[in-house]
């Protein structure tokens, strides 16, 4: 089994859970979650029975302490999780709407995650056969970047499989939308992407397929699109396949992305050659499917990391329920 490395922000979700009128005020209350989403992705890593580390960086103060406290809870490895003396930990107000769905208001100026540097970065996080993923949220300010990118280099060096959720939260860059040419940078240097169809049109310019055919011919090897509850479509250099996920009652978006990746990171975890398993056409079917079940779990429940709790039985289940799965997949239970 692979270790997986995320890298990049945790912090804290103060989730919008209802709202009280008192006098002419509508009142909000918040609750407080642990998350960001490399965070989130390695938790639901943990959860499944992985190999999961965080590295990043909060603030030494009572939030910090809670993220460090949870991800330890849930079984992640936080060896090389930072604390700065003075910078606080980011903060994310999350807001539904009747739909359940989210928006967010950060407070992350200055935060410690973003000034995470390159000189804290050590060849000591990989083996020669290990996973390193990361997300777009630090590459929203040049210093963090430079350390993305400084981490991505000697990951390399060691062989990893690069994957990136593109993830984009337009609000957390200074000119309140991405950066489109920093972001691309880094598509192309990732082994696996994954994009929600906004985030994809966003980015291809309304030439979607000429965008993905360039991601493929650049490298990747496989490319993933979400679409909320709707058809998750994924494309390999063989093949450009479909699955429908599940239908739930949706709770809270927040952590949906994040268990649907962190399920897949667990999956590839546990294979040798993930080359062969790209052309077998029944096993990647499979381990996709479980990703979307894992993402529709994530859902059902308010928070991420209390969310992702039933993955580990998720996993011992999804097995019997299928139909024709692969010998492989069948393989890969058994690992457990």
């Amino acid at each position: 089994m692979k270790p997986v490395i995320c890298f990049g922000e945790a912090l804290i979700d103060f989730l919008n859970v209802d709202v009280q009128q008192q006098d002419k005020l509508s009142i909000k209350s918040y609750r407080q979650f642990p998350g960001g989403a490399p965070a989130n992705a390695a938790v639901a890593v943990a959860k499944l029975g992985g190999k999961a580390h965080f590295v990043g960086q909060v603030g030494k103060d009572a939030f910090g302490d809670f993220l460090i406290t949870s991800m330890c809870e849930y079984g992640v490895d936080v060896s090389f999780t930072y604390q700065h003396p003075t910078a606080p930990t980011a903060l994310a107000f999350v807001m539904l709407d009747k739909d359940n769905d989210r928006s967010f208001s950060f407070y992350r100026d200055n935060s410690a995650d973003v000034i995470f540097s390159a000189n804290q970065i050590d060849s000591a996080w990989f083996t020669n056969k290990s996973i390193f993923h990361f997300c777009s949220n630090t590459l929203t300010t040049q210093l963090i970047t430079e350390s993305t990118q400084q981490a991505i280099k000697i990951a390399k060096q060691h062989s990893a499989l690069l994957c990136f959720d593109v993830n984009l939260r337009h609000n957390l860059w200074a000119e309140g939308y991405a950066n489109k040419e920093r972001v691309q940078t880094f598509i192309m240097q990732a082994d696996v992407l994954k994009f929600s169809a906004e985030e994809l049109e966003y980015l291809a310019d309304g030439f979607t397929a000429k965008y993905i055919q360039a991601c493929i011919a650049n490298g990747c090897k496989l490319l993933v699109i979400t679409d909320g509850g709707s058809t998750v479509r994924y494309i390999t250099p063989y093949g450009d396949y479909r699955c429908e996920p599940p239908v739930v009652e949706v709770a809270d978006t927040t952590g949906g992305g994040d268990g649907f990746i962190g399920a897949l990171l667990f999956m590839l975890s546990l294979i040798d050659n993930f080359d062969l398993t790209l052309q077998d056409e029944l096993l990647l079917k499979n381990i996709i499917n479980f990703a979307c079940g894992c993402g529709g779990i994530a859902v059902s429940e308010q928070g991420a990391f209390p969310a992702f709790a039933q993955f580990e039985q998720a996993l011992h289940t999804f097995n019997a329920q299928q139909s024709n799965v692969s010998q492989h997949f069948t393989n890969l239970i058994e690992l457990l």
